[in-house]
């Protein structure tokens, strides 16, 4: 039987509660092996929008987030492959390499088959059709959806999705770039070792 792992790739400038809600409800609700966190190298669709934080920062920050839940994982494969980073890469590797290749330890009774969930919020999923490589992508994974306020299930055709509904949480990562940079707190919207880490290293702050 494969194991069922959802994929959740984002920027994650900085992470937040929010995203831990999402990784962990939809594993329990869903029944997943593992949520996987993939940290975007070069996220393409924001990198020439605006400024995006250097990937070894986000990666340090996003792992220290996952940490204290064993069911999170976190896969760094797209910050350390060079160039714009596409989630029909990602899901390929995981398929072709295994699990192993995210924990560094090798299953004993033989690599087990990798199932790819993609999980997207509503908002995301209306544009799929305009991701890397669409096509390719949904023959690859069934999506799952998190239903977001204002945004209703626009999936696009001929995608396999299951909704799933979590609490909802007024936090965004740009509102805590903001905050972080205003000098305002974030205490309790993003775990502590990561307020600790982007006090550390200095990130968002208006000289940083």
């Amino acid at each position: 039987m494969p194991l069922r792992i959802g994929l959740f790739g984002g920027t994650f400038d900085p992470p937040h509660i929010g995203h831990l809600v999402v990784a962990t409800h939809v594993r329990e609700l869903v029944g997943l092996d593992h949520s996987v966190l993939a940290v975007a190298g070069d996220p393409w669709q924001k990198s020439d929008v605006r400024r995006v934080t250097p990937a070894r920062h986000r990666l340090e920050m996003v792992r220290l987030a996952a940490a204290p839940y064993p069911g999170i994982l976190v896969d760094d494969r797209e910050v350390r492959r060079s160039g714009p980073t596409y989630t029909i890469d990602t899901v390929r590797l995981l398929k072709e390499e295994g699990i192993a290749s995210i924990t560094g330890v090798a299953d004993p009774s033989g690599e087990a088959e990798v199932a790819v969930s993609l999980i997207v919020g509503s908002d995301a999923a209306a544009g799929l059709e305009t991701w890397h490589r669409a096509g390719e992508l949904r023959e690859m994974v069934d999506l799952i959806v998190v239903e977001r306020p204002g945004h209703p299930l626009g999936v696009p055709p001929g995608w396999s999705f299951t909704p799933v509904a979590v609490p909802q949480l007024d936090v965004s990562s740009s509102d805590l770039r903001r905050r972080m940079a205003e000098g305002l707190p974030v205490e309790v919207l993003v775990p502590p070792s990561v307020v600790t880490y982007m006090r550390t290293v200095g990130l968002y702050s208006m000289n940083g």
